[in-house]
């Protein structure tokens, strides 16, 4: 991937929403004229979102290749891999014991190959310079990681306390007396537990006898793949038994930080269901939702939303002016109103009562917590003639800041 494949990609990008706008603009007009838009315009329009979707996509990827590309390059001569010799020794164990099943002298190796960052409970730890390329990956898929808060621990949990609360002032002349301030502040104490999270990915003997095939890159994908999907749902659909809680799938209510119950996250109501709403843009709303933030927050807020509820958004003018943009920067994301966008396809789609926009701070609001460690075993008698791979991780995910995370709700 070069830097001329990355301009490619933006000129594209740019060429398919100049012609979204132009062919959305005659629906509006034709919709402002006659009052129904002709079925060839939206048909044209929903092929242009495919395009633009698909062109955002194509940007990232280019992104994400060169980053990789430029992380892969060292000192002539220097070793990049960030290992010592035993952990290296371990790693030639291990990649044995993935083809073969031989694992003769593999837990004397793990044992001295051992770091403060690989748990040492069972199992065959992935060695350190593979599990931070899964980490990596699943980081690259899991779209909420992107944008909340992670912690490793070596625990089965992570614990916090919020300070909610500023303490009271008084101002007092330079001979005044100092009285003692009536407020003190207020903490909210979290918890978050960790949850194992399994996956089997699956392949021929034939397969990993392959001198060809580097089996531990096959296995990083694999199981960074399913987990990275796997713990983005939870992230947002979580229900918190024997999985991470998900910000979705707590009680919303249609009142202010001030007089809102802690443990419940605002709404701000579309005002007809299953839509935007009835002003002409269907946009409002979207406004009362950043406005809904507390200011605080706004530095580092951003929308997530599923691929479809962007096709809606799309359309949507002020003044105009488009409020979605693509973005060609450093870290090509479009943006609404402004605000970075986040596409998480675990949001709910567009129906009656929907939460189907969420806005805010989430490095403040949700806490991700990693419990160190990935471990795999070689299981090949379950499946066969396929040799599965038992790998499993504990991750803990939950909502900490009730006020930095807003929803629009299409009721």
């Amino acid at each position: 991937m070069e830097p001329q494949d990355v301009k490619t990609a933006i000129d594209a990008l740019n060429r398919a929403f100049e012609e979204f706008k132009q062919t959305n603009d005659q629906r509006i007009k034709q919709l402002e004229t006659r009052g129904v838009a002709d079925p060839l315009l939206d048909a044209k329009i929903e092929k242009l979102n495919k395009a633009l979707d698909s062109g955002q996509e194509a940007l990232s990827t280019h992104f994400q290749e060169l980053e990789a590309k430029v992380n892969r390059l060292g000192a002539p001569g220097q070793k990049t891999d960030g290992l010592t010799a035993e952990q290296r020794e371990y790693k030639t164990a291990f990649q044995t014991y993935l083809r073969k099943g031989q694992d003769a002298g593999l837990a004397a190796l793990q044992a001295k190959a051992m770091s403060v960052g690989s748990d040492a409970a069972g199992g065959y730890v992935v060695t350190p310079d593979t599990t931070g390329r899964i980490i990596t990956r699943i980081f690259e898929t899991s779209p909420i990681r992107q944008i909340a808060s992670a912690q490793t621990v070596g625990t089965d949990a992570l614990e916090g306390l919020l300070d909610l609360d500023e303490l009271d002032f008084a101002l007092v002349a330079e001979k005044g007396t100092r009285s003692e301030t009536t407020a003190t502040p207020g903490f909210k104490k979290w918890r978050i537990p960790v949850h194992e999270i399994t996956v089997q990915p699956g392949t021929t003997q034939q397969l990993l006898d392959d001198a060809n095939i580097d089996v531990e890159v096959w296995l990083q994908k694999k199981i960074a793949d399913k987990c990275g999907r796997k713990e983005a749902y939870y992230f947002v659909n979580g229900t918190g038994a024997g999985q991470p809680k998900g910000f979705a799938t707590y009680a919303t209510a249609a009142t202010a930080d001030a007089t809102r119950a802690w443990g419940t996250l605002e709404h701000v109501a579309s005002g007809t269901s299953g839509t935007f709403g009835t002003d002409p843009n269907g946009m409002d709303k979207l406004i009362d939702l950043v406005a809904a933030l507390n200011p605080v927050y706004l530095p580092r807020a951003r929308f997530a939303f599923r691929r479809s509820i962007q096709a809606e958004i799309r359309k949507m003018k002020a003044n105009s002016m488009y409020i979605w943009l693509p973005t060609t920067s450093e870290k090509p994301q479009p943006t609404l109103l402004g605000y970075p966008v986040t596409l998480a396809e675990d949001m709910p789609a567009k129906a009656a009562n929907a939460l189907a926009v969420a806005f805010g701070d989430f490095e403040a609001g949700y806490q991700i917590v990693d419990r160190q460690g990935i471990r795999t075993l070689r299981d090949p008698f379950t499946a066969k003639p396929f040799v599965l791979f038992y790998t499993t991780y504990r991750v803990g995910g939950d909502v900490v800041d009730f006020n930095a995370i807003k929803f629009l709700k299409l009721a």
